[in-house]
């Protein structure tokens, strides 16, 4: 694994996953907080309300952090803490961001922001969350607050994670907050995050002239049909539609994939939500990408399926949460999307695995996390070597924290928690993960020297 000195390494977290501290402070409720309320949704009915209680560790956490050596650490701001009511702006809710922000700074960490990492306030969910097109109005309402208090003193910002897990999790397969089981909605919420996005874009460029890079963060996952038939290559198409270019196309392109539409208009009678001038905006132009990669799809034809496609049996070795270990099918990722979408800079903002880590005489030793992360390492060096410019790279996550519908079943940390005690505990894997940004650092520190 070679990277150049100016390529990134950093880890991540989001905001309901770890802090806590779910009535403090002024914060009011999320709609994650609901969700988790509702029976059979969560595992075991955890919830984010203690989490990692990083709202009251956070100085711990930096220090975890600092000795990592990452050179940057990407964070996302709880929207509820910021406007707990409509229109309502909550300075004690800022305050905790401006002072995490800074104390990063100074220990020489780059904060990366993202604004929307899933927790929509619970009064913008009420007035019908982002199926509403005024939640584009609220998005942008909070989104200036943010810039106009933190620009600078955070190194770079991502306007959404994952718009397909808040979107189609959340409100077509419904095994995301809101819990949402409608596809028209589903696709009305998708375009109301990406028109904000392009708004929010738009506002920190052109209106408050900030010089701060900006972007977008999508969770993309290469589709291969399981055998070259037809069928199979159908369902592949499709699944690539929903998964991957329902989200690429407008961001890149300032379109939607008309084969999708046509797909989707057995639950969305109407595109007229889509007004004049949207799809300019949500393609207004970024200054880098995010992805998260974790895994690829193997699919096969399904004509129960509505979209013809269903999951299809693979012998690939699997993480803890049942998916494909690929990083040759991250090389394919990578290079489609140079060759038909973008040549902005690529930032690998999430990539990493849950594994059943067990606790043993003060120790993990998580040997597979570390040999999947060392396959996407060495996969990211190698596509550098091919020209890609993947700028940098965010080991997920810093911590075990509450995964979603999974609750803490689930540990995706380099260090492990003991939720009972919020003890911090370095897995093998953040030791190994500190020597190889180590390493670099020192081949670097030589060269500068020579």
């Amino acid at each position: 694994m070679q990277f150049n000195k100016d390529f990134v390494f950093g880890t991540a977290t989001s905001s309901y996953q770890i802090e806590g501290a779910h009535n403090e402070d002024g914060r009011t409720p999320s709609i994650w907080d609901m969700f988790c309320d509702i029976d059979g949704r969560v595992f075991e009915k955890h919830n984010g309300d203690v989490a990692c209680d990083h709202y009251h560790r956070f100085e711990e956490d930096i220090q975890h952090i600092k000795q990592l050596g990452v050179d940057t650490y990407r964070f996302s701001i709880a929207w509820p803490r910021i406007f707990p009511a409509k229109g309502e702006f909550n300075p004690a809710g800022m305050a905790f961001y401006k002072t995490l922000a800074t104390r990063l700074r100074e220990e020489g960490i780059k904060p990366a922001v993202t604004l929307y990492h899933w927790d929509l306030p619970m009064w913008a969910h009420n007035e019908g969350g982002w199926v509403n097109r005024d939640s584009v109005d609220w998005f942008l309402d909070y989104a200036k607050v943010c810039f106009d208090e933190l620009d600078g003193i955070v190194d770079s910002w991502i306007t959404h994670n994952e718009p397909w897990c808040a979107g189609f999790l959340g409100y077509h397969v419904g095994v995301h907050a809101p819990g949402h089981r409608d596809m028209n909605e589903a696709v009305r919420a998708v375009h109301h995050m990406l028109l904000s996005h392009g708004k929010a874009v738009e506002l920190l460029k052109q209106e408050l002239k900030s010089t701060t890079p900006i972007g977008i963060t999508l969770n993309l996952s290469p589709v291969y049909a399981k055998t070259d038939s037809v069928n199979d290559r159908l369902a592949q198409n499709n699944s690539d539609g929903y998964s991957n270019r329902w989200f690429l196309d407008p961001v890149f392109k300032g379109q939607y994939p008309v084969d999708m539409m046509n797909l989707f208009a057995k639950y969305v009678h109407t595109y007229d939500f889509i007004k004049p001038g949207d799809m300019e905006t949500i393609s207004t132009e970024c200054d880098f990408f995010g992805i998260n990669f974790y895994s690829r799809g193997l699919v096969e034809f399904s004509a129960a399926n509505d979209f013809m496609t269903v999951a299809a049996y693979s012998d690939y070795d699997k993480t803890g949460m049942g998916w494909d270990i690929a990083p040759n099918e991250f090389k394919d990722l990578i290079r489609r999307l140079r060759n038909e979408y973008t040549d902005l800079p690529i930032i690998i903002t999430e990539n990493g695995a849950a594994y059943d880590d067990v606790l043993e005489n003060g120790e993990v030793h998580d040997v597979k996390r570390i040999d999947y992360v060392k396959k996407h390492l060495t996969a990211v060096s190698d596509l550098n070597d091919e020209g890609m410019n993947i700028a940098g790279y965010y080991l997920w996550s810093l911590m075990d924290n509450f995964e979603w519908s999974f609750g803490y079943e689930k540990r995706f940390g380099i260090l492990y928690i003991d939720f009972d005690t919020q003890e911090r505990v370095w897995k093998d894997s953040a030791k190994w993960y500190a020597g190889v940004i180590g390493d670099h650092k020192a081949k670097h520190a030589d060269s500068v020297e020579a």
